[in-house]
């Protein structure tokens, strides 16, 4: 980025210098609208999703049979965590006004994190496409085909590929490689050595790189391009990953309804996901938007050295501003949140759909890692932590978003969601290295 350009931006935009200086912040999106829309998603296309996903419920329950008992369905539950809720109000010396409950996205099954999500549904959805299109299946067949020798050698001759820090790569390795399809993921150098190592035992070429995230996925197109049997899983710009995401908020609906938690005018719904590119919590945002309209508020949780959405957002910019152009490194040990430059597709898409963005340091993740630990037995990856300090931005920080809203009156009807994205599958020894950062 050009000089006079950068010095223009700090200008226009004062927040960039504390967020240069690696200071928490917390941005509220003026674009926000009552009614958000997009020309550039629609819900037929999350509808098809959730209609896809169904299809294919009969083989899943074969080729996993721990999801017989929700008839082949990736979910996971949600959970009240009111010790937590404690152990943060005693930290931070506040209180925090209504429910406090944590969507275990950390256990969905297959793959452990979010990715499970958006990830695995690219993979079956493209596995669907190249089946019908060879007339080896329609759509009103039984999908427990997919189970069958026949058709996993025919997925042998086709290669998917993918551009990961960790958790997407582990989701379509493991879903592509079940499959019968060949793997190739291209790993920044953020990436966790145990995840390179689970994808390699599952079969998958991993391809390491030195450099961050954004190398990785134009280095993984780059070869996709030239090799008309691949296909290249594009999370910085797939509608199928957004989908895949956006199915859960209608889930999350029926969820909140069981649990007798309300979501109207009157008990607001705030829900905190960490973001590092933005596909995952821009499908989630978008779905939720769509059903609860005003009545949600979300907001993006970022490491501060690699607050990508906060800046592509306060912009304007998008993907054509990176983290190293206001001076940042994109160190953190929230490898999934390892992202220098946000999808353009997602920040554009999320421009009048999500309230606001925060930052956090490495270190209060860990702090958070040892308090969810102690206090209600939770192990979750660091970058997952990122959600549980939203409230604490929103009531220190965010008094003027509160009261524009007219929420100060009903935040104790309210209900806090902290969106849990990965951790399930980390490995013992690396739980334990997790831990002893917290006590150095």
């Amino acid at each position: 980025m050009e000089n006079d350009l950068k010095h223009e931006l700090f200008h226009q935009y004062p927040l960039l210098e504390t967020i240069k200086n690696r200071e928490t912040v917390f941005w509220e999106n003026t674009k926000w609208t009552k009614k958000a829309k997009t020309t550039l998603f629609s819900n037929e296309e999350v509808k098809d999703a959730e209609e896809t996903l169904q299809r294919f419920s009969s083989y899943l329950t074969i080729a996993y049979p721990e999801l017989l008992h929700s008839k082949g369905l990736i979910e996971s539950p949600i959970q009240q965590i009111a010790q937590m809720k404690k152990a943060l109000e005693r930290m931070f010396a506040l209180s925090i006004p209504g429910k406090f409950v944590l969507k275990c996205d950390h256990t969905l099954p297959i793959s452990g994190s979010i990715k499970a999500r958006g990830g695995i549904y690219e993979v079956l959805k493209h596995a669907e496409r190249l089946a019908i299109a060879n007339g080896m299946l329609t759509i009103e067949d039984d999908y427990a085909v997919f189970a069958t020798e026949e058709l996993r050698t025919f997925f042998q001759q086709y290669t998917i590929a993918v551009g990961s820090t960790g958790n997407l790569g582990l989701s379509i390795g493991i879903m592509a490689k079940k499959l019968g399809f060949n793997v190739v993921v291209h790993m920044s150098s953020d990436a966790k050595e145990w995840k390179k190592a689970l994808l390699r035992e599952k079969g998958a070429t991993v391809i390491e790189y030195k450099a961050d995230y954004s190398v990785a996925v134009e280095q993984g197109r780059l070869e996709a391009s030239q090799n008309p049997m691949c296909h290249f899983i594009d999370d910085e710009n797939s509608k199928d990953l957004f989908a895949g995401y956006a199915v859960a908020a209608k889930r999350l609906k029926v969820q909140l309804e069981k649990t007798n938690i309300q979501v109207d005018k009157a008990h607001p719904l705030f829900v905190y996901l960490p973001c590092g590119v933005g596909g995952g919590p821009g499908g989630v945002a978008y779905g939720l938007r769509e059903i609860f309209g005003e009545h949600v508020h979300i907001f993006f949780a970022e490491p501060t050295a690699s607050p990508c959405m906060m800046i592509g957002l306060m912009t304007g910019l998008h993907d054509e501003i990176s983290v190293e152009d206001i001076g940042l490194d994109n160190q953190t040990e929230a490898d999934g949140l390892a992202v220098g430059r946000a999808s353009k597709f997602v920040g554009k898409v999320m421009e009048s759909y999500i309230s606001g963005c925060y930052t956090v340091k490495d270190e209060e993740l860990f702090m958070s890692l040892a308090l969810a630990m102690e206090s209600e037995g939770v192990f979750l990856e660091p970058s997952a932590h990122a959600g549980m300090f939203g409230p604490i931005h929103l009531l220190k920080n965010g008094q003027n978003y509160i009261e524009k809203h007219h929420l100060q009156d009903i935040m104790e009807q309210a209900t806090h969601l902290v969106w849990a994205t990965g951790g399930s599958m980390v490995p013992q020894e690396m739980r334990e290295e997790y831990m002893a950062k917290v006590n150095m």
